[in-house]
C-alpha cells in the first residue's frame, strides 16, 4: 500500500501545475449524478458543448460527481462512459477531479428515471452517495471497496485525472443541517470509519493523482477546533482542500488557517453571487494566494443551482438581490452577466475573439 504523500511530494505535484480555475460540473440536462451518467441519458453532446464554455473563458480543470450505484449497475460501460468524459474534457485542455462519495441532499437514492426539478429548489433531484441505507449497513462496505477500488485503477495512472476527492461533505445531509450536535455526533460514527476506509481504498491503487476531501463547517483556526470527521479529511488529504461561500475577508482568514498543514490548497466549491461570493471579489485573492478554485455551477439546468439555498436571504448585500445563486451560463451559451464573463477571460488572459 502506497503512503500519503509528504508535504514536500504534494507541493512539488502542485508547483508543476498551472494555476487551477474551474467549476463543479453537470451537464444542464441532468438533475443529478445518476441521471448525468446512466447510459440512457449520458449526453456526450451537451457535455462537450458545455465543456467548450467552461474553456471559453480559461477554465483548465472541473470537478465531476460519480456514485456507487452506477457501478453495482454496470461497472464497465460506467467506466467506458468516465473515460469518454475524460477524453471530451482533455480536448479542452480540462483536467478533471472525481468524486468518489458524496453526503448532500436525498439520503435515499434509486438507479433508473430520475426525478423532474421541483419547481423554485435549488438541487432538488440532488442525491448522496453511498445512500444512508447502505452506510448504515456494514454489509454493503464491500461492494463499496470494490466500487472505489474499481474506479480508481483504471484511472490511476491516467493524466486527464487531476485528482481524487473521496467524500464531498462527509458532515453534509438533511440529518445535520442544522449543525445539532447530537446529529453531527451520529453523522460522524457512520461516516469517520468509512471515510478512512475509502482514503485507504483508494491509496492502495497507487495512483499517481492526490487524495483529497474538503471541510467546509466551522471554525478551522486551530487543529483542536476540527471535528473528528475534518480531522480525519485533513489527516488523510495529500492536498488540502475546502469550501467556501463567503466574501473576500472570509476566503482569506480560511487559507490562512489552512497554511498551518504546509500543503497546497484547493478551494472545490465558492461562488454565491448575493452572499458576496463572486469571482471578482475571490478569484483575484486565489490566484495570488496560489489557491487553486473551482466555482459551483457553470450552466444553468436542472439541478437549479440558479436559485438560492432553501430559504437563504442575506439583505446585507445589496445589487445583488437579482442575480443567480450558481451557474454562469444559460442553455443557449449566452452569460447570466457578460461583464462577468469578460473578467475571467481577462483574469485567465484568453483571447475574446478566439474564445
Amino acid at each position: 500500500m502506497s503512503e500519503r504523500w509528504t508535504p514536500e511530494a504534494a507541493r512539488a505535484w502542485f508547483a508543476a501545475l498551472p494555476w487551477l480555475v474551474g467549476c463543479n460540473f453537470t451537464p444542464s440536462n441532468a438533475i443529478n449524478q445518476l441521471e448525468m451518467w446512466q447510459a440512457e441519458t449520458f449526453d456526450p453532446e451537451t457535455i462537450d458543448r458545455e465543456l467548450g464554455l467552461a474553456a471559453s473563458v480559461g477554465m483548465n480543470a472541473v470537478r465531476v460527481y460519480l456514485h456507487d450505484l452506477l457501478w453495482l449497475d454496470d461497472a464497465d460501460g460506467f467506466l467506458n462512459r468516465v473515460d469518454a468524459f475524460l477524453a471530451l474534457a482533455d480536448r479542452h485542455g480540462i483536467r478533471t477531479m472525481l468524486v468518489l462519495f458524496d453526503s448532500c441532499w436525498h439520503p435515499e437514492p434509486a438507479l433508473g428515471p430520475q426525478p423532474q426539478p421541483r419547481d423554485g429548489v435549488h438541487n432538488s433531484g440532488w442525491v448522496q452517495s453511498p445512500g444512508v441505507p447502505a452506510l448504515r449497513n456494514a454489509g454493503e462496505h464491500r461492494r463499496l471497496e470494490a466500487y472505489v477500488k474499481g474506479v480508481v485503477t483504471r484511472f490511476a495512472n491516467d493524466p486527464r485525472v487531476l485528482a481524487w476527492d473521496i467524500w464531498n461533505e462527509p458532515d453534509n445531509g438533511p440529518e445535520v443541517a442544522l449543525c445539532d450536535p447530537a446529529a453531527l455526533r451520529a453523522k460522524a460514527d457512520l461516516v469517520v470509519p468509512l471515510l478512512i476506509a475509502a482514503f485507504g481504498w483508494a491509496r492502495a491503487m497507487d495512483p499517481v493523482q492526490p487524495l483529497t476531501s474538503g471541510i467546509w463547517l466551522g471554525d478551522w483556526s486551530a487543529p483542536d477546533l476540527l471535528s473528528p470527521i475534518q480531522q480525519a479529511q485533513t489527516g488523510h488529504s495529500d492536498v488540502i482542500s475546502f469550501h467556501n461561500y463567503g466574501v473576500a475577508e472570509d476566503f482569506i482568514q480560511r487559507v490562512k488557517w489552512l497554511k498551518t498543514f504546509g500543503r497546497p490548497m484547493m478551494c472545490t466549491e465558492f461562488m454565491a453571487r448575493p452572499a458576496g461570493s463572486t469571482f471578482q471579489a475571490i478569484l483575484p485573492a486565489a490566484k495570488e494566494l496560489k489557491v487553486g478554485a473551482f466555482c459551483w455551477g457553470l450552466v444553468k439546468g436542472k439541478t437549479q443551482t440558479h436559485l438560492p439555498w432553501e430559504a437563504w436571504e442575506n439583505p446585507n448585500i445589496e445589487g445583488l438581490k437579482d442575480a443567480w445563486f450558481h451557474d454562469i451560463f444559460d442553455n443557449s451559451g449566452a452569460p447570466h452577466d457578460p461583464g462577468e464573463v469578460e473578467f475571467l477571460r481577462l483574469l485567465n488572459q484568453i483571447d475574446m475573439v478566439e474564445a
